[in-house]
Formats: structure tokens, sequence, C-alpha cells
């Protein structure tokens, strides 16, 4: 077992069976450091067993991510925002560069994944500094962003971006081959011919191995969606990421039977890959193809190319994944979003990979919940000359009634919001803005009425909750009206019992029909007994008519069937059109 055994078998198979045009997987430092942390405390690296129980995760790693796509969970993924990406792929990449300064140096550094560790160790062993590596990684860094500037600038050397790595490699080879540097380290011996088929053994240790190969998928599936989802908005195509769990997955089982450990997409390859213009699944095959005529035939070769080149590549790729420009981006535009990639990039360098993404998918989960708990809730008013009803902080220029409040819930009802739009409604029902109001002079709230057009679910708790606002309400005699509630919301108010408590005439097609049967009745309670009574004879009128179109077809069939005409009818009486002109 090898990284050059994971590096082979695993890029064909997710090439086939993946989503991304541009990830490449493969050994990664995070994953090898996971596994040897575990497998360390096991048995010795130089026990056959420690070789086995690697493979045998690389098996346990696959079937969890193959069991997870076919399950079709890669909308869990949707919880990982694009500012928790962003921030954990720019994070990542520092750390990637600063772990890659040990080859211009030209001494060793400790391996981790923070940048504190890396920085102390730059810092303590600088006495031990090379100049040969470092004069070589950076000429050959220089050549390659020279490239890759020329490429990008001027398109007729577009090809010079995809042949900045290459140059790098056989200008490092070249150089070693001719002068042979002591000072220099260089690839050196790799094994020739490919990975023989073998059966994962070890299975007793299974049961040992679980959480870790619980960590392992997590971190995997974090790293590899997280690189893969940035590299397809960047190259403008969406990821399947149920098909991107399975493609993995089925990579890591192959790859267990080629003596290979756990695999997944790698941050440095894959951007090598993309800065190397790959743009289809094709790139892996080819990839993959070209790893197995290497292995074959090229292995003498590779054992010039010097380190500080393959560094110079990787740091050139990683730059790209430097995100400062969507920083900027999200301080100007959304503050949140800028809080959520600051947390994620710098818990990422400070306290590592796993908990830098854990911590931001942490929050932007609370930050999912908190919006969910306290949805928007609008007061609408009337836009003047039209029967359209808006926010009134939105529109000045809309005005409301006297006696009247008309609230728009904009979000599903449940359990975890209800408490907060009742203490909301509450709110609504003292805290009135009387400056644009019009109608007849009232004293106090006569109706709530709630537009239900935003509300596209209602939970039995929601449900109760209504129940309880009714009961509240009806205690101070203040009426609610339900205006357009959907056919599901209107089911599950019917199924509860609420259309017949509330009064099926106190439900609406539009805002503004309720509007204008609220309106009537504080006209009514407002005025001299002759008129009232006049009032009187015509509303009589008005519900006969409503009541009458209601029991023709009032069933809970045919409400299940679609039909609306349980809402009130919109052959609205000319009479009870509110009066524009008139002032309050």
């Amino acid at each position: 077992m090898d990284s050059v055994d994971t590096g082979f078998v695993p890029v064909f198979v997710y090439a086939i069976f993946g989503s991304s045009r541009q990830l490449a997987t493969g050994p990664v430092a995070l994953v090898s450091l996971l596994v040897s942390n575990v497998l360390s405390g096991i048995a010795d690296p130089s026990d056959p067993l420690y070789t086995e129980l690697a493979i045998l995760l690389a098996l346990m790693v696959g079937v969890l991510e193959g069991i997870m796509g076919l399950l079709r969970l890669g909308w869990l993924i949707r919880f990982i925002s694009h500012s928790v990406i962003s921030g954990f792929t720019t994070a990542s990449a520092i750390v990637i560069a600063l772990s890659q300064a040990k080859y211009f140096l030209g001494y060793d550094i400790v391996r981790s994944s923070k940048i504190v560790p890396l920085i102390k160790s730059i810092i303590a062993g600088a006495d031990k500094f090379s100049w040969p590596p470092f004069v070589m990684g950076s000429i050959i860094l220089a050549t390659i962003l020279f490239m890759k500037h020329l490429g990008k600038s001027r398109k007729q050397f577009k090809f010079l971006r995809a042949a900045g790595p290459l140059t790098a490699v056989v200008m490092g080879t070249t150089f070693a081959k001719m002068f042979h540097p002591s000072s220099i380290s260089l690839v050196g011996d790799i094994p020739q011919g490919l990975p023989s088929f073998s059966i994962p053994k070890e299975f007793g240790h299974v049961k040992s191995l679980i959480p870790t190969a619980i960590l392992i998928t997590g971190v995997a599936i974090l790293e590899s969606v997280g690189i893969a989802k940035a590299l397809a908005a960047k190259n403008g195509y969406e990821l399947d990421s149920s098909q991107e769990l399975f493609g993995l997955g089925l990579a890591n089982i192959c790859g267990s039977f080629f003596s290979a450990y756990p695999a997944t997409g790698s941050f440095s390859r894959s951007a090598v890959s993309n800065e190397s213009g790959a743009k289809t699944g094709l790139s892996g095959v080819i990839t993959g193809i070209i790893i197995c005529c290497s292995l074959l035939f090229l292995t003498p070769l590779f054992e010039y190319i010097p380190l500080c080149s393959l560094a110079a590549i990787v740091v050139s790729a990683v730059m790209g994944l430097v995100d400062y420009d969507e920083a900027i981006f999200l301080w100007h535009v959304d503050k949140k979003d800028f809080l959520l990639w600051t947390i994620t990039s710098t818990t990422t360098l400070f306290l590592g990979i796993e908990i830098g993404v854990l911590l931001g998918v942490g929050v932007s989960l609370a930050f999912v919940i908190h919006e969910s708990a306290n949805p928007h809730i609008a007061v609408l008013g009337r836009l003047p000359g039209t029967t359209v009803y808006r926010n009134l902080q939105q529109y000045p220029e809309a005005y409301s009634y006297n006696g009247i409040v008309i609230v728009r819930v904009d979000a599903p009802i449940y359990f975890a919001n209800i408490s907060y739009i009742k203490e909301r409604l509450r709110e609504y029902e003292v805290d009135v803005d009387k400056s644009s109001r019009r109608g007849p002079e009232v004293e106090r709230i006569y109706f709530v009425i709630l537009e239900m057009a935003p509300v596209t679910y209602v939970d039995s708790s929601a449900v109760q909750a209504l129940k309880d606002l009714y009961h509240e309400y009806k205690s101070r005699d203040i009426q609610i009206a339900i205006s357009n509630p959907n056919r599901e919301v209107l089911l599950s108010l019917m199924k509860a019992g609420l259309i017949d408590l509330i009064g099926k005439e106190w439900y609406f097609v539009r805002v503004h029909d309720a509007v204008q049967v609220c309106l009537q009745h504080v006209q009514s309670s407002n005025q001299t007994p002759k008129l009232a009574d006049s009032l009187k004879d015509d509303k009589s009128s008005f519900f006969r008519r409503l009541l009458k179109e209601r029991d023709n077809d009032s069933s809970v069939a045919d409400v299940e069937s679609g039909d609306t005409k349980l809402l009130i009818s919109k052959n609205i009486d000319p009479q009870l059109e509110p009066l524009l002109s008139r002032k309050s």
C-alpha cells in the first residue's frame, strides 16, 4: 500500500462515476494524517497489520460514502453555504501553500493542518535554510505564474496556462539530470508496475475502526464536495452532490481491492487540474491513463524531478483558491455572510480543517434556524388608486384603515416560529402607525386580517396556536380574517376544525375583499342607528349571497378537489368599495 496505488485506481473509477469535471481524487495530506494518527495507536507502521487496516479503512469509507450516495443524501451538502466553502478553500489554500515551504527552504517542517505550528516550525528551522532549492523553486514558480498571466491576457497564448506545470517539471528535471545538485531534494525511486488485486482482510477490526471511518468519511466529504462545489461555481455548472458521494464511495471500494488507503478529492491536484483547463470528466480518464503508462514505463525518469518544482506547481495552483475578492464582495453585500466567511477561514487556519468546516457549517445552520424561527412579517397597506396591498415599510405612500390590521407572514408556520408570530401580532395590535390610516375614527382594533399567500405549510402546533390566538382575540372582541391560503394550508385548517371555528364567512380570496367586509363592520359600528339599519339591510343581502354560494360548495370533498369556492366570491358589491378620497 502506498500513495501511488491510491492515486491510480480511484482516479479511473471517480472519473467515470463522479460528477465534478475538475476534481482530482487520490491521497491527500489531511486524510493521510488521520489514518496515520489512528492506526499508529493500533499497529506499528512497519507491521503488515498496519497496511491491512489502512486498506480496510478504504473499504469502510467507500461503503459509507456509497450508501449516502444511493440514499440520495447529497441534499445534506446544501447546508454548506457558499460563504463556508469560500472561507474553507481560502484557508486551506494558505495552509497547503505553507506546507510546501519545506521544499523551497531546504529543511523539514512539521506536518499540520494549522497555520501556527507551520509558521513556528518554519521560523525554528531558519538556520538550516538552503539557497539552491529556494532560488530554483522561485524561478520555476515565477515562470509558471508568468505563463499563466500570459495565457489569461492574450488569447493567442491561451495554451501556456496548461503548459506551465509541464514546463516546470521539464525545467527542473533537466537541471537535476545535468548538474546533479546535492542540495536539491529529488523525488527518488518510485516502484515500477501496476498494483495487484487483493481482497481486504482483518475484518475482525471493523468494530474498532467504525469511529475512524465515520470521521474520515465526514472530512473526506467536506473536503471533496467543498472543493468540487467551489470549482463547479467557478466554471459555471451544477454539481450533483449525491452522484459525487456515490462516485467517491465506489472509487474507495475499488481502490481497497488494489492496496489503496482512503482517497478523496485533493485541493492541490484539483487546483492544478482547473488551472490546466480541465472541462470534463475525460480529464480524469486521461490522467488515469497517463498514470498507468507512467507506472509501467516512466518511473525511472521521475527519479530526477526536484521536489521544489512540484512545490512550485502546487503553490501556483492554490494561489487561485485564495478568494479574497469574495470576502470584499460579501462585506459590501451581506455582513452576515462575511461573518460566516471570516469564522470559517479563521478557525480553519488556526484550529484545523475539520474544526473550521464543522464550525462554519454549525454557524451557517444557526443562521438558518434563526431566520426560520424569526420569519419576516409585514404590515400591509393599500397602494393609492389600486386594490393592491403591500408592505407599509417598503411603500410609505400605502395606507391602511382604522380598526383593521393587515398582516402577511412570509414563511411556513410551524412549531419553531409560531410563538414569534403571535408576539408580533400582539405588537401590531397595539403599536400601529396612525399617520397613514383612513376610514372612520375608532378607538381600537376590530379586525386582524392574515394574508397567507406566502405560507406554504402549517403544522399541528401552528394550528393549535392559531386556535388559541382566535380565542384570545375573541375575548377582546377582535375578529380574525384569513386571506388566500393555498390548497394544502386550507386542507390543514379544515381538518383541524379551524375553518368552522373562525367561520367560513371570514375566508377570502383577496386581501381587498377582506378589507371591504371588515371596513363595513367598522363603519356600521360608528354610524347613526338609521344609517346602520340601512347598512345592515345591505350587509344582510350581501352575506346572504356569500353564504348561499358557500353552502352550495363547502364540503371537504370539494376542498380536496381543489375547489376554492369556500373562499369569498369575487362579486363584491360596488357599494362596499372603500372610497380612495375618504379622509380619516
